[in-house]
């Protein structure tokens, strides 16, 4: 593969944890973030001083529930009154509201206390804050400005979610970004695991199953040359080791109930405490027959201890383990292939460790070894840091992609039916129109509902947007003609036009978008809100540097003057120990809302006071050890200077 000036970037934003890759010196790394970990947590929190990102946002879970924003992918693109929004808003520590918007509906919100003031915030917004602590890691990495990156999404997102998901790329300060699905990402990470010398795979067909932190994506993919082709998907957007963390919760809640008759439920705190212990028991139990969860004093001063066996777990999620037996199931079928077709089944995702899953699936394909050789947290941000660099050169070796459409895409028409154009599992991008008329007489302008979705009624189907028609000339129905058009692009996202074909005329369609799509205002507003963030964030860090830097100072300070403040004065003495308590009982009360150059003057006092008395010390100490040589049996050691001219 040729290298490129641009480096190559590629980012999993995963639901519970994000991790991001770069394709550089012939190979993919892993990008490790400030805490040296190769996966960062997808968590946002907010407090009176800061918002922080990341790990150091996920230690703030325990202390500061409320304020403190995770499973954000779980709402992007989706509506308040969603009924898998309305199921897990009862189970999150932060608070959900409903906020119009300029389409139809109402689009969800946290509502966070931020430096004392209440702050709403849309999910687009929540993971644009993770993707641009992502861009950072990478941009740290690399040495560079990174301004394009292929970012992934689950291969069961529906067009809404897929451009909110760009959009918050957008916000988030990356201006060309390509989408690609999750298992099609493993599938290039797969492929370069099967040949690193960048040949070609041979001709192999790979069931490529991705269960991550809350999705589940299951894709038959072909090999064939360079070809990497999409067959079908299959999948569940609500369905990852979250859910499997939920179990356990609910599991334990009653058992505390049971025992000391309290309710935790109402808690943020108490619950967030044993979500957090629930998810270390599953990771547990990947490895061993039984985890203990121990917490103290969870509520009102009561301890909570408890056990469960990993046939325990496996029969709280028995059914959401079937459930992804059923979409491998699915997925095969809609390729027109049988179990014996597959030669590899593939498995990346955190949760595809769990022992019962891989049971399940060795099960199903009659004993066969299941391909466990990539990191399945690493392998979906390795695929899309391959897929990058495959895009930024120009080589007839590199792969090429053809990816498929994971819902059907039509129109609602007489009777609410639903009138597919686009058919699922469709090769993208791709580009189809039909033709539709009126069903009254007269009629000078139509509304054309766009749905997503495989059911017959179009109302239980994803509303996805509508044409406003106008212009039509008059006549009786089913005389006027109007031809709709569809086009996916590369990153799965469909753009919708119209026009009548009775007279000839070309007339403009409007889209008036569905509540999850953002305005272009919007868009830019929260563009100014993220780079607002993104100087808060230096601030803080140049304030955290500088505070640092006067620590470390002070207790030099203090070391100095204990080891060798007898070779001053004791009014020098006592000048330094004043200004070095007055230093350390300042930044006690003023380390969290004291600005950086508040630090720095902080440090210029202190050594204008330290800085004469330390000389004097060193001299003092110079002066001794110099008369200690002289008296010592050694033979004085003089240097001159030789004249060689």
């Amino acid at each position: 593969m040729v290298e490129s000036n641009m480096p190559a970037i590629g980012i999993d934003l995963g639901t519970t944890h994000s991790c991001v890759a770069v394709w550089q010196h012939g190979r993919v790394e892993v990008i490790p973030n400030d805490h040296g970990n190769r996966t960062t947590p997808s968590y946002v929190s907010f407090t009176q001083t800061h918002r922080f990102t990341g790990d150091a946002a996920f230690n703030q879970l325990i202390t500061n529930p409320c304020n403190t924003i995770f499973d954000a992918k779980r709402l992007i693109g989706r509506e308040f009154d969603d009924e898998l929004v309305q199921k897990d808003m009862i189970l999150w520590p932060f608070q959900v509201d409903a906020s119009p918007c300029h389409g139809t509906g109402k689009k969800p919100v946290v509502a966070v206390t931020y430096k004392g003031e209440q702050r709403k915030f849309a999910a687009i917004e929540i993971s644009a804050m993770v993707l641009m602590k992502m861009k950072e890691v990478a941009e740290a990495y690399v040495g560079s400005a990174v301004n394009n990156a292929v970012v992934t999404v689950p291969a069961y997102f529906n067009n809404l979610q897929r451009q909110a998901t760009k959009d918050a790329a957008t916000i988030a300060g990356l201006s060309g970004v390509r989408i690609i699905n999750e298992p099609t990402a493993s599938a290039f990470a797969y492929g370069l695991a099967q040949k690193p010398n960048g040949s070609n795979v041979v001709r192999r067909n790979v069931l490529v199953i991705d269960l991550g932190g809350g999705t589940f994506d299951v894709a038959l993919v072909t090999f064939k040359k360079n070809v990497i082709r999409v067959k079908s998907v299959s999948g569940d957007t609500h369905l990852g080791g979250g859910d499997f963390d939920i179990r356990m919760v609910r599991h334990f809640s009653a058992e505390f109930e049971e025992k000391h008759h309290k309710d935790i439920s109402r808690n943020p705190r108490a619950m967030a405490r044993l979500r957090a212990a629930c998810e270390r028991a599953k990771r547990n139990l990947s490895s061993t027959s039984i985890a203990t969860i121990e917490i103290d004093c969870l509520l009102e001063g009561t301890d909570f201890s408890s056990t469960i066996t990993r046939a325990q777990f496996e029969n709280l999620n028995l059914d959401l383990f079937e459930e992804c037996i059923k979409h491998v199931k699915k997925c095969l079928k809609d390729a027109k292939m049988v179990k014996g077709d597959v030669d590899d089944v593939v498995l990346v995702g955190g949760s595809s460790r769990i022992p019962k899953v891989q049971q399940l699936l060795q099960d199903f394909f009659c004993g066969k070894e299941l391909y466990k050789s990539i990191n399945p947290d690493e392998a979906v941000a390795c695929g899309a840091a391959i897929y990058a660099a495959s895009l930024s050169c120009f080589d007839d070796n590199n792969p090429r992609l053809v990816d498929v459409t994971p819902l059907s895409i039509g129109v609602k028409v007489h009777l609410g039916r639903m009138a597919v154009v686009i058919p699922r599992n469709s090769p993208i991008p791709t580009r189809m129109e039909k033709i539709f008329t009126t069903s009254r007489d007269y009629k000078t302008r139509v509304y054309i509902p766009v749905h997503q979705g495989e059911t017959l009624e179009a109302s239980d189907t994803n509303f996805l947007c509508e044409l406003k028609f106008s212009g039509i000339p008059q006549a009786q129905k089913h005389i006027p003609r109007i031809e709709v058009f569809f086009k996916i692009d590369a990153d799965g996202i469909l753009h919708c036009s119209a026009q009548e074909l009775m007279t000839g005329n070309k007339i403009r369609a409007i889209a008036h978008y569905h509540s999850g799509r953002l305005s272009r205002k919007e868009v830019r507003r929260m563009v100014k809100d993220a780079e607002k963030f993104r100087v808060a964030d230096k601030q803080y860090q140049e304030k955290v540097k500088a505070m640092n830097s006067l620590e470390t100072y002070t207790q030099n300070m203090e070391t100095m003057l204990e080891c060798h403040g007898a070779k001053v004065g004791l009014s020098e003495r006592r000048k330094m120990a004043v200004a070095i308590n007055q230093t350390i009982q300042w930044l006690d009360q003023n380390f969290v809302l004291a600005e950086g150059c508040k630090f720095e003057d902080k440090m210029i006092e202190l050594e204008g006071v330290c800085g004469p008395i330390i000389t004097k010390m060193l001299e003092t100490q110079n002066l001794s050890m110099s008369n200690n040589g002289a008296s010592g049996s050694r033979a004085k050691i003089e240097i001159i200077e030789l004249d060689l001219d």
